[in-house]
């Protein structure tokens, strides 16, 4: 059209021209030259009553980005935008700024087109808030979640967003979890219990779910980067999670990780009727109900079934790792018919082993959260992962600090398993295989970053944590950014002297 228009302004130029009898100038008119660029995009208000302000979006390359923060719906909204071809349209349907509206829950493709048939595809991305589903938590009588031993009765609610169902309101029970998390922190973690087994999130029906608050850790991603560690081993199972904004009684209280608690279930840790789930941790994290047995090395808690003490159930468990451990220690522990081998599961022992090592998790040496597992018949498994926030360097009173020196090979079991050459072979085979998905983790450490963009800023901004110390941070930074850069660092460093440390083995 706008060529067509050029044309005939140049034809009556010329007819002027010819009828006059003097000689004048020609006026030649050029054509405008249609281009495929969007070069601006916005929401206002004054389209869009429901909006509390303007919203400009971000133009980068072919995407087109922005978040609505104010809590109304996104399906019915007006855009704004200036482009250069001869019309904008939105699956086949000629798009008008200021007067269209669309439904931007999920992307949505705006493709300008030209006259002589050129277009260019411009995918508009709106996060609602941050573009995390949103975990609604409405408490009884808006009271506080202040108590680890007694639940908070009320209903939750989900707004699944752009990835996820959403989830109307039931009835739950939450109380708070966790030992430094819960006493040294403002963010506090919780646990939210339901009556019957639900599915959440794309996660596989149960009771129980975690709400990792992820405080000390500025990147947020710990925890679910050694998950996705344990997606990739030999592993049994490995806990599934999901990132979530989180409302307490209308209330925003940040940026939270869901995750499957650690337990015997089909859906988690499968055991049968007759399995163990066994925890080597303190006395002084115990719960008064907690059963528990010693070895030489360790304290056990025996986390499931619920034992009494001097059961034959209880006794088959604590017989069954001291005898293990006198063989361990014993001068024929190598050897492959009545050795250490007779009774543990040695992939899964060395997976456990390699992934706790590589992150150099601080309570994986001897500490806590150091789970196993066994169901009578069949061997000891290590696992499952749990409890890595103060991975990755993420620690200030120990050597875990920093990206060389072995940390987890130190644990009592395993500094012997060491000594057997067959088992430091294996090891070394091992973790060829984690050295070759380098790449893969520092691209999922890209993802998530790239996932929680906003996410973070809203957290920040609740919690104040970017750019100030929290215990036990070694390093502060000043931008969510730089947390990200040092986490890929000094992973990165990791690998390459965990390398060189195996070979000289």
């Amino acid at each position: 059209m706008k060529n067509f228009i050029s044309k005939i302004f140049l034809i009556i130029s010329l007819l002027l021209a010819s009828c006059s009898n003097e000689l004048e100038p020609v006026i030649v008119v050029e054509p405008i030259i249609e281009g495929t660029s969007i070069s601006a995009f916005s929401f206002l208000k004054s389209n869009n009553p429901s909006l509390q302000n303007d919203i400009d979006l971000v133009i980068e390359n072919k995407m087109i980005s922005g978040r609505l923060v104010d809590k109304v719906s996104i399906e019915n909204l007006v855009a704004t935008f200036e482009h250069d071809g001869l019309e904008v349209v939105v699956n086949s349907i000629k798009q008008t700024s200021d007067v269209t509206f669309n439904n931007y829950s999920n992307l949505v493709t705006y493709t300008v087109k030209t006259t002589d048939g050129r277009e260019e595809d411009y995918v508009i991305d709106l996060a609602k808030f941050t573009g995390l589903p949103i975990i609604y938590l409405d408490i009884n009588g808006d009271l506080p979640i202040d108590s680890k031993e007694d639940y908070r009765e009320g209903n939750i609610s989900i707004d699944g967003g752009r990835n996820f169902s959403d989830f109307t309101e039931t009835e739950m029970k939450i109380r708070g979890r966790g030992n430094s998390t819960w006493f040294v922190h403002p963010k506090k973690p919780y646990q939210l219990k339901f009556s019957d087994k639900t599915e959440i999130l794309g996660m596989p029906e149960d009771k129980k779910w975690i709400f990792l608050a992820e405080y000390s850790d500025k990147t947020m991603m710990r925890n679910t980067m050694a998950f996705e560690m344990g997606y990739i081993s030999n592993l049994d199972w490995t806990p599934q999670s999901t990132f979530t904004e989180v409302f307490i009684n209308n209330k925003y209280n940040g940026t939270y990780n869901i995750t499957q608690k650690v337990e015997e279930s089909d859906n988690r840790v499968a055991l049968g009727d007759t399995g163990y789930l066994l925890e080597i941790d303190q006395l002084s994290r115990l719960d008064a109900d907690d059963v528990y047995f010693y070895t030489n090395d360790f304290l056990i808690n025996i986390k499931e079934p619920s034992l009494d003490y001097d059961s034959a159930e209880y006794n088959f468990a604590k017989n069954l790792l001291n005898e293990f451990e006198t063989v361990l220690n014993s001068e024929q522990f190598k050897d492959p018919i009545d050795g250490y081998a007779k009774y543990i599961d040695i992939d899964s022992f060395i997976d456990w082993y390699l992934i706790s090592e590589i992150v150099k998790n601080q309570d994986s040496k001897r500490f806590s959260s150091i789970f196993l597992n066994v169901i009578p018949g069949e061997k000891i498994k290590m696992g499952p992962l749990w409890d890595f926030d103060l991975a990755f360097g993420n620690v200030n009173y120990s050597d875990c600090e920093y990206p060389t020196g072995f940390w987890v090979k130190d644990h009592a079991w395993y500094s012997r398993l060491f000594e057997d050459e067959a088992f430091l072979a294996k090891v070394k085979t091992r973790f060829s295989y984690f050295r070759d998905n380098q790449d893969f983790i520092l691209d999922k450490m890209d993802s998530y970053a790239s996932y929680l963009k906003y996410a973070q800023q809203e957290n920040d901004d609740k919690w104040n944590t970017i750019g100030i110390y929290v215990w036990p941070n070694p390093v502060v930074y000043n931008s969510y950014e730089e947390e990200v850069a040092h986490l890929k660092s000094w992973y990165s460093e990791r690998m390459d002297w965990l390398e060189n440390a195996y070979d000289n083995l």
